[in-house]
């Protein structure tokens, strides 16, 4: 434990307390939805029917897997179950299969398989593997993102948090094709996605046939030479994964980098980032979301180096998870958001209405997750 983390024991257990004081009364009301985000008055919305396919729907369930895992409450129990239930629905249309599978299956029945036992949700998160290998370009070695013709030669940053899932399959099955593949793409992003500075490119256009880099472009961020906040997260945390799985260290130089990156960019933003760290301020939004993210990496990037670094990243995380309990967190138990202000991308001039300032549900499951992590949980859900 870092003096940081040693520091602040009494602000992570009340913190602690009353998140699990509200998500107990979440559990229960939000069961049987597949939440993105809030009404106005601050209710869950239901993606089960209509976006059944979206990629955000299994963080709530991943969410009450973390609350199970840390609290053994069979109220957590019961609604991570129908969660995946719920989630498994998609399989009945291979074409809502895309590369956020991971997001989908290895938090609600990759979880459940690791913390019960159960052999069905084995066999999900095994499919959903097979999945996600099959969208590998051999020629490009690449993970094609999203589907139709128009990105087949496409690869989002996004897609690193997804290899957890190739990495679990062949620990589980003993068939290393699943962590060669997971590799291979992430040795991509090492060339592609992650700037000289630790900064990342969102969207990357590929030759399809060769894999050589063709352009970047702004994808959710204000431009493509600029840097979207929740790309950066899931690059710090993305590489960082890729090292917890395969000990190989380029991939957590390159953690660290995009790390190191952050904190020098964070501290002018009083630690609550923006949406980009690069837009002009007429397009200025803040993304708690990338902030959740981004410290659940930190934590846990300091269990990894010198102890002099872990003070570093341990400090910045809780100052960044302070930043959202003060500005952005909610705890009344009859609102079902837990944190505000995230944001689905950066405006700018081509799109201004570009879902800002918002409760979003995996701002949520990454404050829960940071927190836990802060409390000593060593499930390592990802």
């Amino acid at each position: 434990m870092t003096e940081s983390i040693k520091a602040n024991i009494e602000w992570i257990d009340s913190t602690w307390g009353k998140i699990d004081k509200k998500l107990q009364k979440v559990a229960v009301r939000s069961r049987n939805k597949l939440p993105y985000t809030v009404d106005e008055n601050g209710v869950h919305n239901d993606y089960s029917q209509d976006k059944i396919w979206w990629w955000t729907n299994g963080f709530f369930g991943g969410m009450m897997w973390l609350m199970y895992a840390e609290t053994k409450n069979d109220t957590y129990l019961q609604t991570a179950k129908v969660q995946g239930n719920l989630v498994n629905k998609i399989f009945e249309n291979y074409n809502w299969l895309d590369h956020d599978v991971g997001f989908l299956w290895h938090l609600t029945s990759g979880a459940q398989y690791r913390i019960t036992g159960n052999l069905k949700a084995r066999t999900a998160n095994l499919l959903a593997a097979a999945s996600l290998a099959s969208r590998y370009n051999i020629n490009g070695k690449f993970i094609r993102a999203w589907n139709g013709q128009d990105s087949e030669n496409l690869t989002i940053i996004d897609c690193l948090m997804n290899l957890s899932l190739l990495y679990w399959a062949s620990d589980e099955v003993k068939d290393n094709r699943f962590s060669l593949i997971a590799k291979s793409h992430a040795d991509m992003s090492l060339r592609d996605h992650i700037r000289q500075d630790g900064s990342v490119n969102h969207m990357v256009v590929h030759d399809k046939e060769t894999g050589d880099f063709i352009e970047s472009l702004a994808g959710q961020g204000y431009a493509p030479d600029s840097c979207w906040t929740r790309g950066l997260a899931w690059a710090v945390y993305g590489m960082l994964i890729s090292y917890v799985h395969t000990g190989e260290c380029r991939y957590l130089e390159a953690s660290v980098k995009c790390a190191d990156y952050f904190i020098q960019n964070i501290k002018s933003f009083d630690w609550l980032p923006p949406a980009d760290f690069n837009a002009p301020k007429e397009f200025f939004a803040y993304d708690s979301t990338a902030g959740a993210c981004t410290a659940c990496a930190l934590l846990e990037l300091a269990k990894h180096v010198p102890w002099e670094k872990a003070e570093v990243y341990a400090d910045a995380a809780i100052r960044t998870l302070k930043a959202i309990d003060e500005k952005c967190a909610n705890y009344d138990e009859s609102i079902d958001y837990l944190v505000n202000l995230g944001s689905l991308r950066c405006p700018r001039e081509d799109i201004k209405d570009a879902g800002i300032n918002m409760p979003i549900i995996y701002g949520d499951f990454f404050y829960v997750e940071a927190m836990l992590k802060l409390r000593g949980n060593d499930f390592f859900i990802w």
